[in-house]
């Protein structure tokens, strides 16, 4: 059994520090690297591609909305087509960074309310896909199990990897509870430490309905932003040791 970890990175911007990356690249195996538009900037991309590639981690492209003060996670009302744009901009950006480093990207995975849309609406999802495709039909596709995007990539062709959270809560439909609801966040290490093994082994997981829904695990999403986040990252990667899962990229599996 084998399973991918992946963090959220590089979304620091100019003197303003987010995370603690540096010391997380020691226990992941996929960093998701901030393009700029919801977070990072050009700096932070090459440093985080540098040292990411220097730890042997896979180098992923994190698109999402141009929306710096809301850190990308307010929906904005853009089309398909302009999904398509961000999304090619964004990750020839990172691209570039990863070429001129002699290393190149391994995958995409969309941030914030851009993932959360491209989740449920089929032709966000499609455009999404489309980009990825377009610069590269070897790029691997992360979205959320089982969401529109996942389906996307499966259909064009794309290598895919469904994408699980240790410290969201799950709704009936199997989307993530929106952030400004309650009970999104899973406070409770232990209870976010048992949601990833019930996933991982039981290939299931409880929503807030009080229902248990079918779930398939590639990779799971560790956020780097939080203030317990290093910590979060070393228990996870013990218990995955501890049950004989495998952490490898998805393109080891």
């Amino acid at each position: 059994m084998n399973i991918d970890l992946n963090c959220d990175m590089g979304e620091s911007f100019g003197a303003y520090t987010i995370g603690n990356d540096d010391a997380i690249l020691d226990y992941i195996t996929s960093a998701n690297i901030a393009c700029g538009f919801h977070a990072g900037d050009q700096n932070t991309m090459r440093e985080t591609v540098q040292k990411a590639s220097e730890k042997g981690v896979s180098i992923g492209a994190h698109p999402g909305l141009q929306d710096l003060i809301g850190f990308g996670r307010r929906p904005m009302t853009v089309t398909p087509e302009e999904a398509y744009n961000l999304v090619v901009y964004q990750v020839g950006a990172l691209a570039a960074f990863a070429k001129s480093e002699g290393t190149q990207i391994q995958h995409v995975k969309a941030h914030g309310a851009l993932y959360n849309m491209a989740g449920k609406d089929a032709k966000f999802a499609e455009a999404i896909a489309e980009a990825v495709y377009q610069l590269d039909p070897e790029i691997i596709l992360y979205g959320l199990a089982g969401s529109e995007l996942i389906k996307a990539g499966n259909k064009l062709g794309l290598s895919t990897a469904s994408e699980i959270f240790a410290d969201r809560t799950y709704q009936q439909d199997g989307s993530l509870t929106p952030r400004n609801e309650a009970n999104a966040i899973i406070e409770d290490e232990e209870a976010a430490l048992n949601q990833v093994i019930q996933i991982i082994q039981e290939k299931e997981v409880n929503t807030l309905q009080n229902t248990t829904i079918p779930i398939t695990a590639d990779t799971i999403c560790l956020h780097g932003d939080g203030k317990y986040a290093l910590e979060f990252t070393k228990e996870i990667q013990g218990l995955l040791w501890q049950k004989n899962i495998k952490i490898s990229k998805p393109e080891d599996f």
